[in-house]
């Protein structure tokens, strides 16, 4: 569903900035330049909208969290998250495909990833090639329909869980989850799936809400808001169901510059490992290398607790 929409909203773009060029071109420019005038002002439109969400992220962050950055480094983060942006919903998105390891680790839990708000399986294509690299074995599902409840989604994870353990006969598997996937990951471990779910990597995810999600439309946006500068109901709820053994299945990796998640405190989970980091925005949270790097050591450290669960032989690619 999302790579179709995705597909009429990239002709829509192709559409629009074909008509500036033509009429830059009637205005007497030549069409090469008229054409990347044009292809100038659709990426500038795209960073306008990556810049109108750290200003939102920075105004509700108001100096609690966010370290300062040095112009060259606020750069760094500003470009990084704008080729996140352009390349997942540009490129990535619109043909989801995972790699596929030339050789699994049987030692390494199979890995479940989950992604987060209006997005498809195509969001993973980077990381997706580290965890190949690594011998992971891996797969994503799409939740559907994009803003759905979070309960009602818990269950897809669930039965995407139950089919990643029958197809490489490990009992449980870790899932790491983007953004909302962290939360869907979370209601799923708690209602759903728990004896399947060894652990729960979150990157970036609203644990305490994002006042962004205030702007966004559906139920789960709703689930994800800050009313009141509070989290909602519904993940209060989530919260106080959860024991302090739950808690410790979670690992919460977030940036203190994330453009998303603001407060970016609300990304720390207590009783949970938290992992944090500098200088990195939302979206490329799952593109960089130091917080890929994170998640393998992470994904290392629970299968070497869930090793007797784990067959010895090589699992089926």
């Amino acid at each position: 569903m999302i790579a179709r929409a995705l597909r009429w909203l990239m002709l829509l773009q192709v559409l629009g900035m074909l008509a500036i060029a033509w009429q830059l071109q009637q205005a007497g420019l030549p069409w090469p330049l008229a054409v990347l005038l044009a292809l100038a002002a659709l990426l500038a439109a795209r960073a306008l909208i990556v810049a109108r969400n750290v200003w939102h992220s920075r105004r509700a962050e108001a100096g609690q969290v966010m370290a300062p950055l040095s112009p060259r480094q606020a750069a760094a983060l500003f470009g990084c998250e704008l080729r996140g942006n352009l390349w997942t919903s540009s490129w990535g998105m619109l043909r989801p495909r995972l790699a596929v390891p030339q050789h699994v680790d049987g030692a390494l839990l199979p890995v479940l990833l989950v992604h987060g708000y209006v997005c498809n399986r195509g969001f993973w294509t980077s990381l997706s090639g580290a965890l190949a690299s690594a011998g992971v074995l891996h797969d994503a599902l799409d939740l559907e329909p994009p803003g759905a409840s979070i309960d009602d989604l818990a269950p897809q994870v669930a039965r995407a869980v139950e089919a990643l353990c029958a197809r490489s006969g490990s009992q449980r598997v870790a899932v790491v989850a983007h953004s909302m996937g962290g939360l869907v990951a979370r209601a799923c471990l708690a209602r759903h799936a728990e004896a399947r779910i060894a652990h729960v990597i979150t990157l970036g995810t609203p644990h305490h809400g994002t006042v962004l999600a205030n702007l966004g439309v559906g139920t789960n946006a709703r689930q994800m808001s800050r009313p009141g500068g509070q989290c909602s109901a519904w993940l209060a709820q989530l919260a106080a169901s959860e024991t302090p053994a739950r808690r410790a299945m979670l690992t919460s990796i977030w940036s203190r510059h994330d453009n998303i998640v603001a407060p970016q405190a609300s990304a720390e989970l207590p009783g949970a490992r938290n992992i944090v980091f500098d200088g990195i925005g939302h979206v490329a949270l799952a593109f960089d290398a130091r917080v890929q790097q994170a998640v393998l050591s992470e994904i290392t450290i629970v299968s070497k607790v869930a090793r007797p669960d784990i067959s010895r032989a090589a699992l089926p690619a």
